[in-house]
């Protein structure tokens, strides 16, 4: 079996024959990604690519600083985890706080 570990590409690799993938993006939005990922393996291209548009910022934000701090932030803000982070990790910056909080805000998560 194949599986993408990419979360931005995920989708067109399952339509092209993958079986699924290992996803940080579905920690946030585990009903929409694996609705995504079910389409896509039924060959349902234009639904799968629906979902996955809808998603597809938190999919680049939650990568533009180290993983996993960003997800770990954003569990954090849905209530799903406790705050704080431990080295060699460090604090999501302000300024991807305000990204990943509007993303969040965007797909009503808050």
């Amino acid at each position: 079996m194949l599986f993408s570990g990419d979360d931005g590409t995920a989708i067109d690799f399952i339509l092209m024959g993958g079986h699924g993938g290992i996803s940080v993006t579905a920690n946030v939005v585990p009903m929409i990604l694996s609705k995504a990922y079910e389409y896509a393996i039924r060959g349902n291209s234009e639904e799968a690519k629906e979902l996955d548009l809808k998603i597809s910022c938190l999919h680049s934000h939650l990568f533009l600083e180290s993983n996993p701090i960003p997800v770990k932030w954003a569990m954090h803000q849905m209530g799903y985890c406790q705050s704080g982070i431990r080295l060699p990790l460090t604090k999501l910056s302000s300024y991807m706080q305000k990204i990943i909080e509007k993303d969040l805000e965007d797909l009503e998560l808050l």
